[in-house]
């Protein structure tokens, strides 16, 4: 009987231990529960060796990269230690399906974090790639706020391309200036325009120089090892995937390390088919993936270079090391940096944008027609005396009770309810041209989209109120990613373009760029239900009115969480 029992529990352990190994094997159907903890506030801090007030997360900036996995939930605790300032964090590139009230767009899906407050985001990464983080408060980004996230695929699965090691790349630009200083001379009569940056930040370290007369004593220290060029070191023979973001205030980069060639895999999150390239041309609010090998002459460090492209400014190259293993990370290049491509050499930044396409195994089918089509002309204008830029002749701003909430609740009195035009004078406005009427309105009306229709967006660039002027723009979408149809130089013949449209292979993208006298065509399905704003990423441009506000499917939005109310007319909803 003893050895009976004996057996029976062998087997038993035995088909335990299987079951076990089985489990193990099989990839969990939910994902997992990423957690972090955050505390925003103002710290000094020397990226480029010049101190000033910078906003840090846990002490850092770039702030922590998200590590997660596909189907992962991100559940972020944020306290807001600025004290005297409010803060949001928008969740770049992140589609927030369900979850709209997270995208953190401060007066569009939520009131701001009060100073002092705790609020906390929770979101799924629904797809693996390159996305960013960063303040959607103000000027707030140009501060530091900002960092990557890096989203994996799951367990088994692998992408359309082979490496050995997987590295971030933050590149930004630097101002000495404050946020509350640009913002005030960009609302002031006369108006006081923001400037060129003072460095290019490569992964939060850049270098000013120092030795300028006109520096205030013991403000720059060139041997501050804050601003000791990022060194990226790697192992002779080895293929790396750089995930590279931008997210720069005003300029366009160009991004090249010296004496290697880079093959683009990956562009917002979505596979592309390879295209190799010396440098990379990249728009605040994009990322994209490329693939180096270290295949160089292992006994030396190489330069990478970020040079500002699309504006004629005097801002020096940021600067890094590519250090092949074991030489010394901070042993110097024995060669001038790369100088870069010509500023305004626009005709190969858009080569390369027309150049990538979706791989082949991972195309995703767009619409073959568009439900509805939206024409936005870029253009710069004067609202009373003050200098504005606007979307068809209308300069956007924000409401104080946020759209989502007003939606959802109601509360149309909050917001205008005239819709913003779908067009412009195409027969007869002059795109190469002063307006001959510079002057616009303001409004904070949005765009209803039907749920689920197709919808097309022509973003039009157009002469700004300074002769032979025409400045690139890089749009963001919030909550979608679209098709990019197509691009084209002057201006967008609505009869005959689309028919010049790419339906076979078109790439996916959230973030895309319209170059000076050019436009622009993308595609997207409003199947997300929520409040989403759609804008130009640079800072100021923003700030001075350059975005719109789309609405579909308010009805389908569940319950909005409290936590995301306490302004405007939202302050009702929190009475006991």
């Amino acid at each position: 009987m003893v050895e009976v029992f004996k057996c029976r529990s062998s087997v038993i352990k035995f088909l335990v231990l299987c079951l076990c190994i089985f489990l193990a094997a099989v990839p969990s159907v939910e994902g997992r529960i990423r957690r972090y903890k955050w505390e925003v506030k103002y710290e000094y801090k020397s990226p480029d060796c010049y101190k000033k007030l910078s906003i840090t997360i846990n002490g850092r900036t770039p702030g922590p990269t998200i590590l997660a996995q596909q189907g992962d939930t991100v559940i972020v605790e944020l306290k807001n230690s600025l004290l005297t300032e409010n803060v949001a964090i928008h969740w770049h590139g992140i589609r927030q399906i369900g979850t709209p009230w997270f995208d953190g767009t401060e007066g569009v899906t939520q009131c701001p974090i009060l100073p002092g407050d705790t609020f906390v985001y929770q979101f799924v990464v629904d797809r693996a790639g390159t996305y960013l983080y960063h303040a959607h408060y103000g000027m707030q980004r140009e501060a530091g706020l900002y960092g990557s996230i890096r989203v994996s695929l799951p367990d088994g699965e692998s992408e359309p391309f082979a490496y050995d090691y997987d590295r971030s790349i933050l590149l930004t630009d630097w101002y000495h200036k404050s946020a509350y200083e640009q913002a005030t001379g960009l609302s002031s009569i006369p108006f006081v325009w923001v400037g060129e940056p003072q460095s290019i930040l490569i992964q939060g370290r850049g270098r000013f120089d120092c030795s300028l007369p006109t520096i205030e004593s013991g403000l720059c220290n060139a041997t501050n090892p804050e601003c000791s060029p990022y060194v990226l070191t790697v192992v002779p023979g080895k293929t790396y995937r750089l995930r590279i973001g931008s997210l720069t205030a005003l300029s366009a980069l160009s991004f090249e390390i010296e004496g290697h060639n880079m093959t683009i895999v990956e562009a917002d999150g979505h596979n592309v088919e390879p295209v190799v390239v010396k440098n990379l041309f990249i728009y605040s609010g994009e990322t994209y993936s490329v693939l180096i090998t270290a295949d160089q002459d292992p006994r030396r460090n190489y330069w990478a270079s970020a040079k500002i492209v699309s504006r004629n400014g005097n801002t020096s190259n940021g600067l890094a090391i590519f250090n092949y293993y074991p030489n010394n990370p901070r042993r110097p290049p024995p060669t001038v940096p790369p100088t870069g491509p010509t500023w305004n050499d626009s005709a190969s930044r858009l080569a390369q944008s027309q150049a990538i396409n979706a791989h082949a195994g991972y195309v995703v089918p767009a619409p073959r027609t568009s439900d509805r089509v939206i024409v936005l002309l870029n253009t710069q204008n004067r609202i009373n005396g003050y200098v504005r830029w606007s979307v068809n002749n209308v300069s956007f701003h924000l409401p104080h009770t946020p759209y989502l909430i007003a939606l959802k609740e109601n509360l149309k009195h909050v917001f205008e309810q005239t819709p913003p035009p779908n067009g412009y004078d195409f027969a007869n406005y002059d795109i190469y041209n002063i307006a001959k009427n510079v002057n616009a309105t303001s409004s904070n009306s949005i765009y209803r989209l039907q749920f689920n229709t197709t919808v097309d967006i022509i973003l039009q660039n157009a002469n700004t109120m300074n002769p032979n002027n025409s400045e690139t723009h890089p749009w963001h979408l919030h909550g979608h990613d679209f098709w990019v149809l197509g691009y084209g130089t002057g201006k967008f013949d609505i009869y005959n373009d689309p028919k010049k449209y790419n339906l076979v292979n078109p790439i996916m993208k959230n973030t895309v760029a319209v170059q000076p006298y050019s436009w622009t065509a993308l595609r997207f399905r409003a199947d997300n239900p929520g409040v989403w704003a759609f804008h130009c990423h640079i800072e100021s441009h923003f700030y001075m009115g350059m975005g719109v506000v789309f609405e579909e499917g308010i009805d389908k939005v569940g319950k909005l969480p409290t936590s995301i109310m306490g302004c405007g007319d939202t302050k009702r909803f929190l009475r006991p």
